[in-house]
């Protein structure tokens, strides 16, 4: 990741208002977007275009409509790189709540994030397969499943505790695996699973990853969890992958930071 092209596109403030907008509603259009600038729908696809280039957002095609999603993970790496170690942990915690309570008054029912990682499909495919590769990313939990079409799977912490399950509902290896999503650390919390679906494209001697996490409920306050969540799982999957050695994030013990 270039973190020089993500900090350029972060100074400029239509560019950070854009994504300000995206973290209040994601899934806008161009149209949308646009009517909160004062500039031309030109002027706004440029801009959006430079927070493509970053990374900081993802696209997709509905119907004739281009959708634009806010992306997380670069925003979280360079969080782990310049600003985790050296944080309070009053200020990690603040944050958090700012955005929990920002994100409850959100309509955001899919999150969607991309990483571009060196890698082959085969090997990215395995490391989400492999129980003993997704507990160096996968915040420290072994994945079991037979990975057959309505196969049950769950993610296994080290005591045997189930921190999350489901069922496969699509798998074509090494490009797509769709399952549902049920936190078991929290069952009041998402009472109703969800929908994830992994996507991996070939760029040259890189993979594309692209997470789809459908069927969010607004209301919960697990909801805001899980994208730093997801940030955090594929940043861990992209330094494994390419150095073979987990990502070690330095955490607080203290309150909830």
């Amino acid at each position: 990741m270039d973190q020089d092209i993500i900090f350029k596109a972060l100074a400029d403030t239509s560019r950070r208002t854009l994504l300000d907008l995206l973290f209040q509603h994601d899934g806008r259009s161009l149209v949308e977007l646009q009517a909160h600038l004062p500039m031309t729908r030109f002027g706004t696809m440029k801009h959006l275009q430079v927070l493509e280039d970053a990374k900081l957002i993802t696209t997709r095609k509905v119907g004739r409509e281009k959708l634009h999603y806010l992306n997380a993970v670069p925003i979280q790496m360079v969080y782990d790189r310049w600003v985790s170690k050296y944080a309070q942990p009053w200020a990690r915690t603040l944050v958090d709540l700012k955005y929990s309570l920002e994100d409850e008054m959100a309509e955001r029912p899919t999150r969607v994030f991309e990483i571009f990682i060196r890698t082959t499909p085969a090997q990215l495919w395995q490391a989400l397969i492999d129980g003993a590769l997704t507990q160096q990313y996968y915040m420290g939990t072994r994945v079991e499943s037979t990975w057959t079409p309505g196969a049950k799977y769950r993610y296994l912490t080290p005591d045997g505790g189930v921190l999350l399950q489901g069922q496969v509902l699509e798998i074509n290896p090494p490009h797509r695996l769709v399952t549902t999503f049920q936190p078991t650390w929290n069952i009041e919390a998402y009472a109703q699973p969800s929908k994830v679906i992994w996507e991996i494209t070939q760029v040259g001697s890189a993979c594309r990853v692209t997470v789809t996490h459908e069927g969010l409920d607004p209301t919960s306050a697990l909801t805001p969890q899980l994208s730093t969540g997801w940030a955090q799982i594929l940043s861990g999957l992209k330094t494994l992958l390419e150095t073979g050695a987990p990502l070690v994030i330095e955490r607080t013990t203290e309150g909830n930071a």
